[in-house]
């Protein structure tokens, strides 16, 4: 399988048959590994980076998860090609722009994702649609536990697996969650989720992890600490801290339906009309309006069913994904003609709203 077939083909996070979270939209859980006696990827010369990405697709390739997946050197991507990856979480936006030795090797199915010589030589990532941290780890560290037969990591016996960035080292493991949170958004508290979050020593990013924006009020949250926990003390406590999210997420729903649903139904009614509507529409507004129409599957506004279309447009929408449907290069305002397009198509068949929940109008 190519790069270009498997993107060709739904993922996890774009299939219709995607789990029916309410809040949690995926899990992921990524390890950074290295190889030992080799330089870290930022300071290894070209020949050795080419070297590294060889001997780490062939172990790879021969993993029971990986087999009939996917690889492809960075070098050997289109920039669409590397923008769907991004827009699909496949890749890091890092790894689109790395030198030259620097690859990815990716399952068929879109569920294990291994990025190699990005800042370190192997990035690890298993990703699982809706909140499902105890399976995706099930998943990675059986694919790490069949490399590390394969490969000969660096390990210290005090510092655990050595990384390219020292806030990695001990277990290397990153467990995090895309949550969509528009009613934290709308009541004007994420500030003080995200202050709460950070005292409890995770961290809480964008869309697109580090530097992104939470477009469509979805946010990352994930550990910070990887030293001096074991994997599964990790995946505990973020998960702790994911279900007292999630209470909050749904109290404030709550609040707001008891004390403005007037306000509520009015953000929800406007962005289905211009969803239906509009002529001309940006990745950053679909993903808004996307995200309300979501929280109306979740407040009985719209049907159940109508949750995994959602789930869908909220990569399908993305710039990479709209400009492969046009099959030739388009600037940004033709892009977001064309997104506009595609959403009144899918929206002219779309379920209408019923306002009138347990009494309400």
């Amino acid at each position: 399988m190519t790069i270009t077939s498997l993107l060709a083909t739904p993922s996890e996070l774009t299939d219709s048959s995607s789990s029916k979270s309410a809040i949690v939209l995926m899990t992921r859980i990524r390890l950074a590994r290295n190889l030992a006696g080799k330089s870290f990827p930022g300071w290894a010369r070209e020949p050795q980076r080419a070297e590294i990405l060889e001997a780490c697709r062939e172990a790879l390739m021969a993993t029971a998860p990986m087999k009939r997946g996917a690889s492809a050197a960075v070098s050997e991507l289109t920039d669409l090609e590397k923008q769907m990856l991004v827009e699909r979480h496949l890749i890091s936006r890092e790894l689109s722009g790395s030198a030259a030795g620097s690859g990815v090797v990716i399952n068929k199915d879109q569920t294990v994702s291994v990025m190699i010589n990005e800042e370190d030589h192997l990035r690890i990532q298993v990703l699982r649609a809706g909140f499902q941290l105890k399976k995706a780890w099930s998943v990675i560290n059986a694919l790490d536990s069949e490399l590390e037969d394969r490969l000969d990591y660096a390990f210290s016996p005090q510092l655990g697996y050595l990384t390219a960035c020292p806030t990695n080292l001990g277990t290397g493991l990153r467990a995090s969650a895309m949550m969509h949170l528009p009613a934290l958004v709308i009541a004007g508290q994420m500030e003080k989720v995200v202050r709460a979050v950070n005292q409890l020593g995770m961290v809480v990013r964008g869309l697109f992890g580090e530097g992104s924006d939470a477009s469509g009020s979805i946010f990352q949250i994930s550990n910070q600490t990887t030293l001096g926990e074991s994997e599964e003390a990790i995946i505990k406590r973020l998960g702790s801290v994911l279900e007292s999210i999630i209470e909050h997420e749904l109290n404030a729903r709550a609040k707001l339906m008891e004390t403005d649903s007037a306000k509520l139904f009015d953000k929800i009614g406007r962005a289905y009309g211009i969803l239906q509507n509009c002529h001309q529409l940006t990745s950053t507004e679909a993903m808004n309006l996307l995200s309300l129409l979501r929280l109306g599957i979740d407040l009985m506004v719209f049907p159940e069913d109508s949750r995994a279309i959602i789930d869908r447009l909220f990569i399908e929408a993305q710039p990479g994904h709209i400009q492969r449907t046009a099959k030739h290069d388009l600037e940004s305002n033709q892009r977001d003609i064309l997104r506009a397009e595609r959403l009144r198509t899918e929206f002219a068949t779309f379920a209408k709203p019923n306002f009138t929940i347990n009494g309400q109008n």
